[in-house]
């Protein structure tokens, strides 16, 4: 169901193909500071706060992934947004797919960072220190949390319809398992993979690099 009044925060920048970018867990658009400025000059940024993040409304509707892809198809909607390429950042890359897989005629070319289709994807060690926490939280956290220890639930099997250009991408020391991303990657049709020397956050970490990375796929 639509949540009337509710609308996402967001910046704009540049001109030409629309490129959306979704942010990670407890994070907000200015993670991708970095890329809104390199990216500009080739596409139309759109980059979003996550409901209940940043400067974006938690409204009242669930707190859970499935909600964010409809607020995305919402966004665009309401923006005049037919198709769009995606850029999603770990909880974001996982709203991107799930879109990308509910709507993939909306989707021209999908970029997943540091994503995952279920949460045993990540490092053995890192599920189980968020899955401590997620015992103990309450509120707003324990919301944020819940949105790592109990989703998403993707079979591989779905990413075979998915077959618009995709890159997957990690960081060589990131909380995603090696495996598990080339995973993602070797279930797609048309998709490729780069691992991406650093940890989950290079985006931010190292910006050159992984821009570099973005605007060649880009260009294909």
């Amino acid at each position: 169901m639509r949540e009337e009044g509710f609308q996402l925060a967001y910046e704009e920048a540049g001109s030409g193909i629309p490129l959306i970018l979704l942010h990670g867990n407890g994070e907000d658009r200015s993670y991708f500071r970095h890329q809104i400025k390199d990216l500009q000059n080739l596409r139309h940024i759109y980059a979003l706060d996550t409901r209940g993040h940043g400067q974006s409304p938690r409204g009242t509707a669930p707190f859970t992934l499935n909600r964010f892809v409809r607020d995305l198809e919402e966004f665009m909607d309401q923006n005049g947004i037919k198709q769009a390429e995606l850029l999603g950042f770990s909880d974001g890359a996982n709203i991107a797919l799930l879109f990308a897989l509910k709507h993939p005629d909306r989707v021209t070319k999908l970029i997943l960072a540091g994503g995952n289709l279920f949460p045993e994807g990540m490092d053995p060690k890192d599920l189980e220190e968020i899955q401590e926490e997620y015992k103990t939280a309450t509120g707003f956290q324990k919301e944020l949390l819940s949105l790592m220890v109990n989703e998403p639930h993707i079979q591989p099997e779905e990413l075979k319809k998915l077959i618009m250009p995709v890159l997957v991408t990690a960081g060589s020391e990131d909380v995603i398992l090696e495996e598990h991303t080339r995973l993602m990657a070797e279930a797609m049709p048309d998709s490729r993979l780069v691992i991406l020397s650093g940890s989950h956050w290079n985006a931010a970490e190292s910006p050159e690099a992984f821009n570099r990375m973005v605007r060649a796929f880009l260009a294909e």
